[in-house]
């Protein structure tokens, strides 16, 4: 049979562990996430530099003001086509790193948690008389933190989804307004 202070030892180390797991894990998916957007910052970068190349060299060719401004419209609607799939590859990355940041931490604080709730049974077991108060006290406040962070992990859930969805929406609307900007300026300039 193990005393009490030897469980409360090892249930520390164990903590101690599960810490070092969780924030090990956080440290891996946010380096992967910061690996990706560097990666699409870079490629971005160098399509950005080759299309204002090419586009220089096609200004530089015009013959006259109007074939000039001309060019220059049409480089619109492809430049913010490009700017909207790099927002919503963006997005993506976001989203998708936080979905794996809170999928490392959920498991890892679950596991913690059910370490915890083994611990304060098996101390509850050997408890001297007279403690099931405070036993039971410590259960109920244990669940109670329990119920907290479940209420606190689905509300994050749904602001993370709510914000994803309106980001979402917000780039929808920009890319109709950008489809519709050169029916708008076509017919205008009839």
């Amino acid at each position: 049979m193990f005393s009490i202070p030897e469980q409360f030892s090892n249930a520390t180390k164990a903590n101690f562990e599960s810490q070092f797991a969780i924030f090990s894990a956080l440290t891996n998916k946010t380096f992967e996430g910061v690996e990706k957007l560097v990666d699409l910052n870079l490629t971005a970068a160098k399509a950005s530099l080759e299309d204002t190349s090419a586009t220089a060299k096609q200004l530089l060719t015009a013959k006259d003001p109007q074939e000039f401004f001309s060019l220059s419209a049409a480089q619109a609607q492809p430049t913010a086509e490009k700017a909207i799939a790099y927002g919503r590859h963006l997005t993506s990355i976001a989203s998708g790193t936080a979905a794996e940041f809170s999928k490392a931490a959920e498991s890892q604080i679950l596991e913690t948690n059910r370490k915890v709730i083994s611990l304060v049974d098996e101390v509850s077991k050997n408890a001297p008389a007279g403690t099931e108060s405070a036993v039971a006290l410590f259960k109920s406040a244990l669940g109670s933190a329990n119920a907290g962070y479940e209420q606190f992990t689905r509300t994050a859930k749904q602001a993370a989804e709510a914000i994803e969805a309106n980001v979402n929406a917000a780039v929808n609307q920009f890319t109709a307004a950008v489809k519709a900007a050169p029916t708008a300026a076509t017919a205008a300039a009839k």
